[in-house]
């Protein structure tokens, strides 16, 4: 969608400048600095995002459990980072990989509307006022070493620099820009007063901000030909409004490769940004009152219109923010209808979507939960390829008796669910992890969804051993053959104590779980295994089990036995974690023996 909005706008935009440059040599130097501005904060946005190591990312997780912080963190980064539509698309990132609530998101939102504000602050209080490009020359210069640099710490800080450094020379060029051209041409014989003007350009301010897709930059546009004296006090008013409404084009882009929770925030932040400009053009009279008493009050000129401009800028945001706040449940429950919850089936990707692609962070939970679905499927048919409810296990108080107890031979089309509910959802997550570690990833994020796609390789093997194991496994339990039942009821329990492990590690706490037992489990396993053999041949020579069942049995228990080690196996590589290992090591070196039996028993239990 992004990339066909730019290729259809392209040729019109790209005549306009040519038009522009002809017309006047000013507006070249207003276009360039326009063009350094958005550069800059490129660059900016760049910056943060290797400077950051994923703080971003932890922090946005822990720092939105209620939407009093949720609007603190919004508005905080924004101030930080001067850029509302990377804290949209890491917002919509978390969202589509479940990882915020719809209100924490919306709250974000909020809390950026509002830290948008700062940059006009920034521009028209020190930016119209300083030779600001005086400090954007060592800026760039400095950034240009740290940017080569290997260290991504390093290069981050660079970056942020030269952002910081070309948003200065931007603002520079489109100051001097309008003063140069208002010699020579004077473009507030265009404004517009009354409710037309209003109107017209608001509208200005919407299309402005949807092309270059930065309020941040449509406001400093404003702020400097307000400067200048190119447009007037009342016309800017209405170009800001604009703005704030254009700002939600980069929201709804984004969530056009969400899921439907992206797609909520994105209509949650269209609806408040809209209604806040139909406010502020129907009470714009007492909100110019608002800001004369303000800016009296707090020694603002009459005449600095600039600064006037960021007061009202932020008073509009501010009340827009206080006014839904109390609607806030009639505002979610409007998204969560226009775009209703769709329950995938059960074959097809839950959370894979080129929204969570944004983020490192975001991109490798995803792809874990996907990872997590699928083993659910593979699970459940496991369970029922030896006969066995999945979800009557977990509720059996004695194992061994309910498997004994199961000789019905369920009705399951074997093939036919491998391909539809594990081998399609496999290779949706091995196409979409092949396509992303191809790209410029982090080494670290790149060898996670490496263990990702070897969990999810690990685990149809699972489903592929069990399928061969199958067809004995119902003959021998259906009805009672003594020995060999036994033998096969012993191989399923094993398989069934798995498939109740893995399901209690799937929903225990993340905080809490620990998946050192996993490796105990391959031993005993292991173990068990060569005791089959020797088991077998004593069984043959009492002559309690004949030849025929004694070799089907030794290869459906190799069958089983492989089946359990890859899904022993597959777990490790889905909740491993170098930092919890890391911990669970250090908590097991602090105990005792009898300590650690305790903790790997309790562990078993979950």
């Amino acid at each position: 969608m992004k990339r066909l909005v730019r290729r259809s706008t392209l040729p019109i935009v790209l005549l306009l400048l040519v038009a522009a440059f002809w017309a006047s040599s000013d507006f070249q130097e207003i276009a360039a600095g326009v063009a350094i501005f958005l550069f800059g904060m490129i660059m900016l946005e760049e910056g943060f995002s290797l400077l950051s190591g994923g703080l971003l990312e932890r922090t946005l997780e822990r720092s939105t459990r209620t939407l009093p912080r949720s609007i603190l963190f919004g508005f905080v980064t924004t101030t930080v980072m001067q850029s509302s539509a990377l804290v949209s698309v890491v917002t919509i990132s978390f969202l589509s990989a479940g990882l915020l609530s719809l209100v924490a998101g919306v709250g974000i939102v909020f809390g950026a509307n509002i830290g948008s504000t700062t940059g006009a602050w920034l521009v028209a209080g020190l930016g119209l006022k300083v030779n600001i490009a005086s400090f954007a020359m060592p800026m760039l210069a400095l950034s240009i070493v740290l940017v080569f640099q290997k260290r991504k710490p390093v290069r981050g800080g660079g970056y942020v620099l030269g952002g910081i450094g070309f948003l200065f020379l931007g603002i520079h060029y489109m100051k001097t820009g309008f003063d140069d051209f208002a010699g020579q041409f004077d473009l507030t014989k265009f404004a517009i007063g009354g409710v037309a003007g209003l109107l017209v350009y608001t509208l200005i301010g919407v299309v402005a901000t949807a092309v270059m897709q930065s309020s941040h930059a449509s406001l400093v546009l404003v702020i400097t030909a307000l400067a200048a004296g190119q447009i007037t006090y009342e016309n800017a008013l209405a170009l800001a409004i604009g703005a704030n409404i254009g700002s939600t084009v980069t929201a709804v882009i984004g969530a056009t490769t969400a899921n439907y929770m992206g797609r909520r925030l994105a209509g949650a932040h269209v609806i408040f940004n809209s209604a806040m400009a139909v406010v502020a053009l129907s009470c714009i009279i007492p909100l110019k009152a608002a800001v004369t008493w303000i800016s009296d009050n707090v020694g603002i000129a009459p005449d600095d219109y600039a600064l006037r401009l960021a007061v009202f800028h932020t008073l509009i945001n501010t009340i827009g923010v206080l006014m839904m706040i109390p609607v806030l449940p009639l505002l979610l429950r409007t998204v969560e209808r226009w775009f209703p919850a769709v329950e995938p089936e059960i074959s097809q990707p839950r959370f894979l979507s080129g929204a969570v692609s944004a983020i490192p962070a975001t991109l490798q939970v995803a792809v874990a939960k996907e990872v997590e679905h699928l083993y659910s499927n593979a699970l459940d048919l496991i369970a029922r390829g030896i006969n066995l409810r999945r979800a009557e296990l977990a509720e059996a108080d004695d194992l061994a008796r309910y498997v004994e107890g199961a000789t019905q031979t369920l009705d399951v089309d074997f093939d036919r669910d491998y391909e539809l509910r594990v081998k399609g959802l496999h290779g949706a997550i091995l196409e979409f992890v092949s396509r992303r570690t191809g790209g410029d990833l982090p080494k670290d994020t790149a060898e996670r969804l490496t263990e990702l796609r070897i969990a999810a390789e690990r685990i149809v093997r699972a489903v592929k051993e069990v399928k061969h194991m199958r067809a004995n496994t119902s003959l021998y339990t259906a009805t009672d053959h003594g020995v060999a039942t036994e033998l096969y009821n012993e191989l399923r329990i094993n398989l069934a104590r798995i498939v109740i492990e893995l399901d209690g590690l799937a929903v225990a706490d993340p905080r809490r779980r620990s998946i050192l037992w996993l490796e105990d489990e391959r031993d005993r396993i292991r173990h068990e295994k060569t005791l089959i053999r020797p088991l077998v041949e004593q069984l043959l020579r009492s002559e309690d089990l004949d030849a025929l069942t004694a070799t089907s049995f030794i290869n459906d228990a190799n069958y089983g036995f492989r089946a359990m080690k890859e899904m022993l196996e597959g777990a490790q590589a889905l909740y491993s974690d170098p930092d919890e290992s890391l911990a669970d090591v250090e908590r097991l070196l602090s105990m005792d023996d009898d300590d650690v039996d305790d903790d790997q028993d309790a562990a078993r239990s979950r």
